[in-house]
């Protein structure tokens, strides 16, 4: 580069001025729309990017669902295959609905300390409103402004689209639903636990949500339950728990003489497959939970988040492979899968921890009594087909306590949520489990549940070309036959 400068003659130099400052007063009146457009949008972009978050991690959250049925349907045998895909998209859809009637009111629309309003449907704000309706008509660029400014006013600190909040809660309700389709596989009677879906969506979860995520009266205490260990996994874990019990277990599960039959999973490629989506989806399921996406504090924590899920996940996998065999008698593929699906159960209520090595023990003694759990209900007789109670209840209750470790929360505190929540959620669910025994009928009739439900009540089999053999045990079940 040359070391002489390029000077100007000192008579252009005031026309050079000149010339200069034209062009960049004619360029700022130019680029001036763009300019405020870009400030507008500056505005716009925490809520744009919240409500983006939602969204999408709302859908893997609702992924989740494909999991369940995968998991379950390849747990089962084959003859009740077809009946758990009916009932997985069935409860998904009755969540929506009924979450969207009456469940998300309840939970969080002007929540005193135990109940939300009693108030039917839900919907955008008077401000998104008048957004739409001000694009759709082709308003004046003014007042489509005012409108836009009018719902981030309205929006405040949540800052993100209502609608979107509603999917993104929406889906986890769905999720509590699903833990206690797999629990009755084989022998639940389909519209009795339709019924049974249908209150525990629109009632029973979003109670137990407006005392905690509601700012009921547990939340007024303190308690912490970040993405729903407590809230989520353990209500689904007590209704599945009280289904079990009233239900009673499948034919033949038990011998008399205490000894009891293994009934293996009909597919492990759709068991291993569906956990594999679950853990997928737990990524939005926990990272979801962080509720924003708009700073810098936002995405180093979402970031923690999904690591923290995927080693207490990873951790539970390998201490179920290491431990199986001497708690189980055998190194077991299916105790493994339920292992990492425990671990992330545990991980739940706190995965936005910033020390890491917690999640992996947090997640691996999540694992220890998900197998704890699953021999003390083979003694117990308690019939869970995918093993959803020790998996989403006993790991659950362990991960809300585990907050009190590197979380932030307090024992006593805790401890109170998970005693509070446990006891209305197992007795009312055991209440409606008994009313629709007396009312409908839980279970299908031996002879049903002997040729398999899809045969007997969808006339479609799962496997066509499998031939259904004869179970030689049918004559040495412990109870009578109806």
């Amino acid at each position: 580069m040359s070391t002489h400068q390029v000077r100007w003659p000192r008579r252009f130099a005031a026309g050079r001025n000149l010339a200069t400052t034209a062009l960049l007063s004619g360029a700022g009146l130019l680029l001036a729309p763009a300019v405020l457009a870009a400030q507008d949008g500056v505005g716009d972009l925490g809520f744009i990017l919240n409500t983006y978050s939602f969204l999408v991690w709302g859908v893997l959250v609702m992924w989740m669902c494909a999991g369940f049925t995968m998991l379950e349907a390849g747990s089962v045998r084959s003859k009740s295959a077809s009946m758990i895909c009916m009932k997985n998209i069935g409860l998904y859809a009755i969540a929506g609905l009924t979450y969207y009637i009456i469940g998300y009111n309840l939970m969080y629309v002007d929540v005193g300390s135990v109940i939300g309003s009693i108030s039917l449907l839900y919907g955008p704000s008077a401000e998104e409103v008048a957004l739409i309706e001000a694009v759709a008509a082709e308003a004046a660029e003014p007042e489509t402004a005012a409108a836009t400014a009018a719902v981030r006013e309205a929006a405040g600190d949540d800052n993100y689209s209502v609608m979107s909040d509603w999917f993104f809660q929406m889906v986890f309700v769905a999720t509590t639903a699903s833990i206690v389709s797999g629990a009755l596989a084989e022998r639940v009677k389909l519209w009795t636990f339709f019924v049974f879906v249908a209150v525990l969506t629109a009632i029973i979860y979003p109670v137990v949500g407006a005392w905690t995520w509601g700012g009921g009266w547990l939340s007024q205490m303190g308690f912490t339950d970040f993405a729903g260990s407590t809230i989520v996994h353990s209500t689904g874990g007590w209704a599945a728990l009280a289904g079990a019990l009233v239900v009673g277990p499948r034919w033949g599960k038990y011998r008399k003489d205490g000894s009891v039959k293994l009934t293996p999973p009909s597919n492990i490629p759709a068991v291993t497959l569906g956990v594999f989506i679950l853990w997928m989806g737990w990524f939005g399921f926990n990272g979801g939970s962080e509720l924003a996406l708009s700073g810098v504090v936002n995405a180093v924590s979402m970031s923690n988040i999904l690591v923290n899920t995927n080693l207490a996940a990873a951790a539970g996998v390998l201490t179920a492979l290491c431990l199986s065999r001497p708690i189980l008698g055998r190194v077991d593929l299916f105790a493994t899968l339920n292992g990492a699906i425990s671990g992330m159960v545990a991980i739940t209520a706190g995965p936005n921890i910033t020390n890491s090595l917690w999640a992996i023990v947090i997640g691996a003694i999540g694992s220890v009594l998900c197998m704890l759990g699953l021999k003390m209900l083979e003694v117990r007789r308690i019939d869970d087909v995918v093993g959803a109670v020790p998996a989403h209840l006993f790991a659950g209750i362990w991960g809300t306590l585990a907050t009190c470790i590197a979380a932030g929360g307090d024992f006593v505190v805790q401890l109170t949520g998970v005693a509070a929540v446990g006891a209305f959620a197992f007795s009312a669910s055991w209440i409606l489990w008994i009313v629709l025994d007396k009312a409908m009928g839980v279970r299908v009739s031996r002879s049903v549940e002997s040729i398999g439900q899809d045969a007997a009540e969808l006339g479609l089999d799962a496997y066509p070309e499998f031939v259904l053999m004869v179970d030689p045990d049918d004559d040495n079940d412990f109870r009578d036959a109806d």
